[in-house]
């Protein structure tokens, strides 16, 4: 990690809060056959460059979790040399890929959004309108025809308990257990219903 802090995205000074992104991006493709996040999509961009393009354009703070066999990846399409990060643990499911992400997280930020590399098709105006959604003390996730979507962002009363994520459950404890601390944010983003699962999954969505 860097020394120097993480710096709030120009126009957004106003904000009383510090608020940033975890890219998760350690994923083994299994599904996929071959490496996912290179996977070039229908105009052209691969994958992973997509995705960090469009959450780029909504905040500076982002920290990327990966493992070795994909850093290359990620940084040719963008990731922040300072602020990418290896996970040892990444064989082992999700949930130690955000613990580690957590791990590094600044002690000055408020909350988290929790961003998936394989969904790519997420529009920018999604993330920003979940970033300005976040608060300490509530769980943010985007609902799309009222059905709940991804990303997912936390408050930092949650910071600790998702440091010791494991396995698959990522942030799904967290929800499951504090459901009414849960903030809906309606967006017109079908795109948070969309991930990348097998190549016929690369033109499901007008990008």
């Amino acid at each position: 990690m860097a020394k120097e802090p993480l710096q709030q995205k120009p126009g957004q000074q106003d904000v009383p809060l510090t608020t940033g992104v975890i890219l998760l991006a350690a994923g083994f493709s299994r599904r996929f056959g071959s490496i996912k996040l290179n996977a070039l999509l229908p105009n052209g961009k691969p994958l992973v460059q997509q995705t960090l393009e469009r959450i780029q354009a909504a905040t500076d703070n982002v920290i990327v979790v990966t493992r070795e066999e994909l850093l290359a990846s990620l940084l040719q399409a963008g990731a922040p040399t300072e602020h990418t990060l290896l996970c040892p643990d990444a064989d082992q499911g999700m949930g130690h890929t955000l613990a580690c992400g957590m791990a590094q997280v600044p002690a000055h930020w408020d909350a988290v959004l929790v961003c998936l590399a394989d969904m790519p098709f997420v529009e920018t105006r999604t993330y920003t309108a979940l970033l300005n959604a976040l608060r300490p003390d509530a769980i943010v996730v985007p609902e799309h025809q009222g059905k709940r979507g991804n990303p997912v962002g936390f408050g930092r009363k949650w910071f600790a308990q998702l440091a010791q994520a494991n396995g698959d459950s990522g942030g799904r404890e967290v929800m499951k257990g504090n459901p009414n601390a849960i903030v809906k944010v309606a967006v017109e983003d079908p795109a948070v219903h969309l991930d990348v699962d097998v190549p016929g999954d690369l033109g499901q969505h007008h990008v």
